[in-house]
């Protein structure tokens, strides 16, 4: 979608003689982390096309750049492992996708301190700092939409991914806390929590998790990934954007406290 379709979508322009009805988030603000890529990116379009003005938050310049020219959105680069930054973000955001996230594979007994430390930092610290900074407008006023993109990592653990499972299962708690907290002001907060998604964070996994399991490449989809899977295919990062957009819709407004599972039945078992 170029910066020009998403210009019109949010006008209500005219189209094939028809005057299209407004798009449903025309007046609000989105802030998306990780906006550059994978979910982040989709997450981006998606709202965009809802009529949203859209923050693209990622900590690379030029692709969030790229993203925020073609959605007609605000591209800020930030290294939310940096309080200082990432209170720096903007205050007036109605709707937070806390999306970014980074991966690290490793037995407990080997895995790097600092590299644990890190992936709480961006993870847990940083959302609760975006929320702690956006609450007061969403409360002023009477509406606002926490999205935290979770994972069925924080419902379920894996091997090898003590910083992950403990950092989304952090989210989780987070997430329900605003929930609570926000309810008597018209915002509600949620977690999305999809299996493995086709995005460059699940890529790069794949040659780490063929080393801590000892399996060729090929295999690590198939035999690790998708092992626990009811359905044998990752997920799109459209499908998820397209759950956040819909909490966000006007029949979603009495869901919160809660996670929604795209994970292809996993957590079935």
């Amino acid at each position: 979608m170029d910066s020009t379709h998403t210009a019109g979508l949010r006008a209500g322009n005219a189209v094939d003689g028809h005057t299209a009805a407004a798009p449903f988030l025309a007046g609000r603000t989105a802030l998306i982390t990780g906006a550059a890529s994978g979910i982040g990116r989709s997450c981006a379009v998606a709202f965009a096309a809802a009529g949203a003005r859209v923050y693209v938050v990622d900590r690379a310049a030029d692709a969030a750049k790229a993203v925020a020219e073609e959605v007609g959105g605000t591209a800020l680069a930030v290294d939310l492992s940096d309080p200082v930054a990432v209170d720096g973000l903007p205050e007036d955001a109605d709707i937070v996708v806390n999306n970014a996230g980074l991966q690290h594979v490793a037995p407990i007994h080997d895995f790097p301190p600092e590299r644990f430390q890190l992936i709480q930092r961006v993870m847990v610290e940083a959302p609760f700092r975006i929320i702690r900074r956006t609450l007061p407008h969403m409360y002023e006023r009477e509406w606002g939409r926490i999205i935290n993109i979770s994972s069925v990592h924080g419902l379920r653990a894996s091997p090898f991914k003590s910083a992950y499972v403990a950092a989304k299962h952090a989210l989780e708690g987070l997430s329900k806390v605003a929930a609570l907290e926000g309810a008597p002001h018209g915002v509600t907060s949620n977690c999305i929590n999809p299996g493995y998604v086709r995005t460059p964070l699940v890529e790069d996994q794949i040659a780490a998790q063929a080393r801590a399991h000892g399996i060729p490449v090929q295999d690590v989809v198939e035999q690790v990934m998708l092992e626990r899977s009811a359905i044998k295919r990752l997920i799109e990062p459209d499908e998820v954007a397209q759950a956040a957009l819909w909490l966000c819709s006007a029949h979603s407004g009495y869901i919160t406290g809660t996670s929604l599972p795209l994970d292809g039945g996993w957590t079935a078992h």
